[in-house]
């Protein structure tokens, strides 16, 4: 699978723009603010419904419009898939696969699987659990459909449940039928959120592990651990101990949305104790590894975004991120960077077909 072309109209900074892509090596060079991480945003966008940016579909819409599309030709099993996008702020975003409308556009989520490393990467390392949780889920998303539809619908029953812990408080009252409703859901959706999860931890581990020693030649020792309350108890057990401390918060403060990983090097948590080089390479590890596993849980390579991931890397970590990259395990890539020089020189280093863009 590969992206022949991309067409881009009012999205962000292009006003109305076309590309045609080699389908391995397609590289975007040119000085900041010039729209290089914006052609891979709208790659993302055709290929999981959404920015890797922006939270809200409105703030792509190029400034003084009023909507943005993007169209892209997809080559899946030998056939072309034609992925179109209309956002309009106020109105729900249009997302046709060959002219035809998704019944849902979650039914859109791994049929053009996507890994894309970016700076911003650095916040699953800097902040908090929540974007953690969010590259989990993902990754496990992008390749089972039961667990998407048991997240969202977790996700939604959730937030009943915390508006019946508000009207509890707000209201003076309490009734305990009521909330064992969502409680029976929340546990019968959360176990198995929690047993994939586990799973899905265990194998990724194994991938993100061989990656990390291969750009590092094995000079740390690096680990991803699982943390999740069910761990060390029944979930009916996490619920029933947090009622008092949930009423009093007026939210559900217990359950798997409060699951993180913890990420480790020589075993002390890369966030405080890893180098700027080091945290690179632990994110490049993380994303090469989540490639890895949606390959083979749908036997088709992810298209491979790079977005200026060269800077902080020495040149030792740089040379053995681009062999790994012009194996045949990895299929289109997509790369940005400042330096055109040092993008030409790398391109000659992997022996595969390539196109430049300056933008």
């Amino acid at each position: 699978m590969y992206l022949k072309e991309l067409k881009a109209r009012q999205f962000k900074n292009f006003d109305e723009n076309n590309f045609e892509f080699s389908p391995k090596i397609n590289a975007f060079v040119g000085q900041n603010g010039k729209g290089k991480t914006n052609v891979l945003d709208a790659i993302h966008y055709l290929a999981l419904s959404k920015s890797y940016l922006n939270h809200s579909d409105a703030m792509n819409i190029q400034f003084d419009c009023d909507f943005f599309t993007l169209e892209g030709t997809f080559d899946k099993n030998e056939s072309d898939d034609i992925i179109f996008c209309l956002v309009r702020p106020g109105q729900p975003k249009q997302l046709k696969r060959n002219s035809k409308s998704y019944d849902r556009i979650s039914d859109h989520i791994g049929q053009y699987p996507l890994v894309m490393i970016s700076p911003y990467d650095s916040d699953l390392i800097k902040e908090g659990s929540e974007v953690r949780r969010k590259f989990l889920d993902n990754i496990i998303s992008q390749s089972n459909k039961q667990y998407l539809a048991d997240l969202m619908r977790y996700n939604k029953v959730l937030m009943q449940r915390n508006a019946l812990l508000k009207y509890f408080t707000a209201n003076n009252t309490f009734d305990a039928t009521s909330l064992e409703i969502y409680d029976e859901e929340l546990i019968h959706l959360g176990k198995r959120i929690h047993e994939t999860r586990k799973e899905f931890v265990e194998n990724f581990l194994e991938a993100f592990l061989k990656y990390y020693n291969e750009i590092s030649e094995g000079r740390e020792k690096v680990n991803i651990e699982y943390i999740s309350q069910l761990n060390d108890a029944p979930f009916e057990s996490v619920l029933k101990e947090a009622l008092y401390k949930d009423r009093a918060a007026q939210y559900s403060t217990a359950g798997i949305h409060k699951d993180d990983l913890l990420f480790t090097i020589t075993n002390y948590p890369i966030k405080k104790f890893g180098s700027q080089g080091q945290q690179k390479s632990y994110l490049i590890a993380l994303k090469l590894a989540q490639l890895e596993v949606i390959k083979e849980a749908l036997n088709l390579t992810p298209l491979l975004l790079l977005d200026d991931i060269f800077d902080k890397l020495d040149e030792h970590r740089v040379t053995q991120l681009i062999k790994l990259v012009n194996e045949e395990r990895f299929g289109q890539i997509f790369i940005t960077d400042t330096h055109s020089e040092r993008t030409e020189q790398i391109i000659k280093q992997i022996n595969s077909e390539s196109k430049v863009f300056r933008l």
